[in-house]
């Protein structure tokens, strides 16, 4: 199982929000790539940025900060946040992203992720953000009444490289992921699916590789890496042992 550390940046900064809030922020770091050059060196074979300012307002920011990580490092990383047209999406990847996650806009309009996966073929992850089974958008200030594992069955046939289910209800909360959840995701979902929120330690990510026969491949982890409840390497090893 791949374990991807996440880095998420507002303000060019690296912070954590306890399930989406903005007003329960924590600070981490000032140096984004320095964080990033960190993860890469202690083992991580990919990244997960988030820019959560473009995931608020629509249009993506934070680009300073992405081109300083891309500048840094040698693996892979996928970028979400703002990305809500097709020029956003070429120009993160022109920046230097392995991959884009889209969001809000593949419930908002459908069209585009088609486009998109056209457009980019095996570079576009569908980021599907949830709340109690329910579908979450603009920055997860609004919950739809669109059931995630619906929009998971849309996408099948759609050249996707990943699938990422977030359940915001545990996300930053350390609390461990929602498996029956990610498991009739990982069923019902074409692409290989990476699971986040909630993990936080070994046990975790064992519970996880559980679910590698439905298609649960991956799992990000955020909060845990940085307030050292559970350190990179010890992920790592839980992830291949």
């Amino acid at each position: 199982m791949e374990i991807i550390p996440a880095i998420d940046l507002r303000g060019g900064q690296v912070v954590r929000l306890v399930q989406g809030d903005f007003a329960r922020e924590t600070r981490y770091a000032s140096d984004p790539a320095a964080v990033a050059a960190l993860w890469e060196a202690q083992g991580a074979r990919r990244l997960h940025l988030v820019d959560l300012d473009g995931a608020r307002a629509g249009v993506p920011g934070n680009r300073a900060a992405l081109s300083a990580i891309f500048g840094r490092i040698r693996i892979p990383a996928e970028v979400g946040g703002g990305l809500r047209s097709l020029d956003a999406i070429r120009a993160v990847l022109d920046l230097g992203a392995a991959a884009a996650v889209i969001g809000t806009a593949a419930v908002s309009d459908p069209k585009l992720l088609e486009a998109a996966c056209a457009a980019f073929p095996g570079r576009i992850i569908l980021g599907l953000d949830a709340r109690q089974g329910r579908v979450a958008v603009q920055g997860w200030k609004d919950v739809t009444e669109l059931p995630a594992i619906e929009v998971a069955r849309s996408c099948r046939a759609l050249p996707l490289q990943a699938l990422i289910y977030t359940d915001i209800a545990r996300d930053g909360m350390l609390e461990g992921p929602n498996l029956p959840e990610l498991s009739a995701i990982a069923k019902d979902s074409g692409p290989p699916v990476i699971a986040s929120g909630g993990i936080a330690s070994v046990a975790h990510i064992r519970s996880l590789r559980a679910l590698e026969p439905v298609g649960v491949t991956g799992a990000i982890v955020g909060k845990a890496l940085y307030d050292g409840a559970l350190t990179l390497a010890a992920a790592l090893a839980a992830g291949q042992s």
